[in-house]
């Protein structure tokens, strides 16, 4: 499962700006300032990560083993999802990385993610803008 964890986390630190730091032990990726994914620590038996969702939180929350983040959190749309469930692949999870991070990011650097994606011909994993259908 550190493949795949690794492979999360180095899809949110492609992110324009994103940074990788650890507090309380735990690995997270920010940007300016920011939390847009907790992954715990990287020893855990259980490995989740943790992400803001809009559109997607109800998926979210359907997955087996997800549920609601502690501390107030889950109030905010964060969900807390295993890495391992049934139904959960390493894309939808950078989907929902991405949807993370087109949350908490300000809109100039999620203007910057649409603009590469655009000049590359490339798009992100979870490229959806909040505008989009």
């Amino acid at each position: 499962m550190g493949d795949v964890r690794t492979e999360l986390l180095d899809f949110a630190l492609s992110l324009p700006e994103a940074f990788e730091d650890h507090p309380w032990g735990e690995s997270v990726a920010k940007v300016r300032g920011k939390v847009f994914v907790f992954f715990g620590m990287e020893a855990s038996p259980r490995p989740r990560m943790t992400v803001k969702l809009v559109e997607s939180h109800g998926h979210g929350l359907s997955v087996e083993g997800s549920e609601p983040t502690g501390y107030g959190l889950g109030k905010s749309g964060w969900v807390t999802v295993p890495l391992e469930a049934d139904g959960v692949d390493p894309g939808l999870l950078c989907d929902w990385i991405e949807e993370s991070y087109r949350i908490v990011a300000p809109k100039r650097l999620v203007a910057e993610l649409d603009a590469n994606s655009r000049k590359t011909g490339i798009r992100s994993r979870g490229s959806r803008s909040r505008d989009d259908p």
